[in-house]
């Protein structure tokens, strides 16, 4: 396999604490998910793989280039958006943008070039000559995103990019993340809390917890379909409690239940989580939501969540058990 990140049993130790244990990795093209909570050594991390920080055994290499010699060239081949607001507030995003691709090695007319479409790529060309002071958080995420493609580098760092966006800001930065490889070819090392966020947009998740590998999947595998099915009803006038009356009848037929429900779609009551025997499970849920004269909005099988497959592993290790949205 092509692998544009390799660690080798890399540790970073402080007086206090180990951010990083001994941590192995091969990381392959594509759009990769790193999962942890603070503290997990993410950041520490990315900063060993820019060639920021040494690390204080093991080695690492980006693109084929070992960190701890060349440094530099990852950096020119590299781009990074930082977590932190961090952003000079009295210039636009066109003088900003145009700097960083100079600092990166751009002539001057290549830079402004560069600039002019990475800005329009993000969805920030009408708003570029404005001073990034009066921007609004998204449009703060949109300019760091830019920066940090601007000098067309074939590897990217995101730092929880959605951090502060509402609901569709994240949504147009995901599809954002997800076009820089589909359209260009940059493979991407994201990091987020928000797991749900990375079923939807990674290749590949990677879950560290205090410093040590805990998993290294394919999103697939993470989410792989489950022998549940995902039963979904609307309720009737004669059955004002359609998801009750459906799983008393299918109890009375020698129906098994996972668990009672899960939330379903706003207004359409709740999931009955069947385990399925057989195509004769399917026919048995059709059959009886006719009888009852239910509203059928959807019976499928069952995918498992990056949470719920990661969360007995992390109790294999003694950690705190996550909670809704987050690895940790």
């Amino acid at each position: 396999m092509v692998t544009v990140i390799v660690t080798e049993r890399l540790s970073m130790r402080f007086p206090r604490v180990t951010a990083l244990d001994r941590l192995s990795l091969d990381i392959g093209p594509g759009v990769t998910g790193l999962v942890g909570s603070n503290g997990a050594g993410k950041s520490t991390l990315i900063k060993i793989l820019l060639g920021l920080t040494p690390a204080t055994e093991g080695r690492a290499s980006v693109l084929g280039l070992d960190v701890a010699t060349r440094g530099g060239e990852i950096r020119e081949r590299v781009g990074y958006m930082p977590e932190h607001d961090c952003l000079p507030p009295d210039v636009s995003a066109t003088e900003f943008v145009v700097h960083m691709a100079r600092m990166s090695g751009l002539p001057p007319t290549a830079a402004r070039e560069r600039t002019a479409d990475t800005l329009r790529h993000v969805g920030l060309y009408e708003e570029r000559y404005r001073p990034i002071g009066g921007y609004s958080t998204g449009m703060k995420q949109r300019v760091k995103l830019a920066q940090a493609l601007v000098h067309d580098p074939r590897l990217v760092f995101l730092d929880e990019p959605t951090n502060g966006l509402d609901p569709v800001g994240r949504d147009e930065m995901l599809g954002l993340i997800r076009r820089i490889h589909t359209d260009f070819g940059i493979s991407v090392l994201v990091t987020s809390h928000l797991l749900g966020e990375l079923e939807r947009t990674c290749d590949h998740v990677v879950v560290i917890d205090g410093g040590s590998l805990l998993r290294s999947s394919s999103t697939s595998e993470f989410t792989r379909t489950t022998t549940t099915l995902a039963v979904e009803v609307t309720d009737s006038d004669e059955h004002p409690d359609g998801t009750a009356a459906l799983r008393e009848r299918l109890t009375a037929a020698g129906a098994v239940f996972q668990r009672a429900t899960e939330e379903g779609l706003p207004g359409a009551g709740h999931i009955l989580l069947v385990e399925a025997a057989g195509e004769e499970t399917y026919d048995l849920v059709r059959d009886t939501v006719a009888e009852l004269g239910l509203g059928l909005v959807r019976m499928e099988q069952r995918r498992h969540h990056i949470a719920e497959v990661f969360r007995p592993e992390a109790a294999e290790h003694g950690a705190e058990q996550p909670t809704e949205g987050q690895p940790r």
